[in-house]
């Protein structure tokens, strides 16, 4: 896996993401086969996560371990709103 794959992962884990959840279930046919007789597919919301923003932060060395270890719930989500205007704005000027 190469670092832009696993830094595009990690980005998308920090943002949060839909994904499709399938669930299949089998029967038996009647020489014992299986067979597929029902399929579901739901979309499932995954949030961002905090452990995942805080390495990113740290892989760009915008803030120091020390400062993200001593930032509350809501200072976190505050610097997630402001990266994400930052990708936002770079994704914009990358097009």
């Amino acid at each position: 896996m190469e670092e832009s794959e696993i830094k595009k992962a990690l980005l998308k884990k920090a943002l949060g993401f839909t994904c499709d959840e399938i669930v299949e279930e089998y029967s038996l046919d009647e020489n014992g086969n299986p067979v597929l007789s029902k399929k579901k597919v739901t979309k499932k919301f995954n949030p961002p996560d905090i452990t995942a923003m805080k390495m990113l932060l740290e892989k760009q060395d915008i803030l120091k371990d020390d400062e993200l270890s001593h930032m509350t719930d809501n200072e976190l989500k505050r610097e997630r709103k402001r990266l994400l205007k930052l990708l936002k704005e770079e994704e914009e000027s990358e097009s």
